[in-house]
C-alpha cells in the first residue's frame, strides 16, 4: 500500500513559535500554498481513502484537496509540546528546554510528550492501516508525524530523522 503523507501548509503563527497540539489556523497564504500541494497530490490519484489529523491546519488542507470526508484520527496530531505550546522558543524560560535541545529524540517537552511517544502513536496508526484493503491512501498531518512515518518505513535513520523534515505543503510517500 502506498501512503502519501501531506504536511499542512504554513500555520498562522509567528516564526519560532512552538505550536504542537495547539489548534492554530493556517496563514493567509493558504490558498496559494494549498493549490501547489493539490497539484502535486494529483500525481498520486486515485486515492481510495484519506485520513487527517483533527487539527484545523490539516483538516483545511484535506478539504481543499477534495477530501471533505477524510477520517480524523487523534494519533495523527503533532507532538504535544506541553507547557511550551504557543511560546516563542527563544522566550521559553523552562530550564528543561536546554536538555531537550540536546536530546529531543528522547526527552519530552515539560508536561508534553516525547518523540518515542509520538512514534508509538504513528506506528499504531500505520499498523492498523496495514490491515486495510487499500492500495493508496492520503494522510494529512504534521512534520513530526511524517518524520515518525519515515522512520517506521526505514526511509532514514533516527540520527538523520529531522534532516528529512518535509516543508509545509510537501508530500512524502511510504510503502507498507
Amino acid at each position: 500500500m502506498d501512503v502519501i503523507f501531506i504536511r499542512h501548509t504554513t500555520p498562522d503563527v509567528a516564526p519560532g513559535t512552538c505550536y504542537g497540539w495547539s489548534d492554530v489556523d493556517v496563514a493567509p497564504s493558504f490558498t496559494a500554498e494549498a493549490s501547489i500541494t493539490m497539484e502535486n497530490l494529483k500525481l498520486y490519484l486515485p486515492i481510495e481513502k484519506a485520513f487527517t489529523s483533527p487539527l484545523k491546519r490539516a483538516v483545511k488542507l484535506a478539504e481543499f484537496c477534495g477530501f471533505k470526508d477524510a477520517e480524523r484520527d487523534e494519533r495523527l496530531k503533532e507532538m504535544n509540546m506541553g507547557d511550551w505550546e504557543m511560546q516563542l522558543y527563544d522566550e521559553i524560560k523552562d530550564p528543561a528546554l536546554e536538555a531537550w535541545y540536546k536530546d529531543y529524540m528522547t526527552l519530552p517537552a515539560t508536561n508534553g510528550e516525547s518523540f518515542p511517544q509520538l512514534y508509538a502513536r504513528v506506528s499504531s496508526f500505520l499498523e492498523d492501516l496495514k490491515s486495510k484493503p487499500y492500495k493508496r491512501v492520503a494522510v494529512f498531518a504534521h512534520g513530526g508525524v511524517i518524520v515518525a512515518a519515515g522512520l517506521y518505513a526505514r526511509l532514514f535513520t533516527k540520527e538523520e530523522a529531522f534532516r528529512h523534515l518535509v516543508k509545509y505543503g510537501e508530500l512524502q510517500v511510504i510503502n507498507l
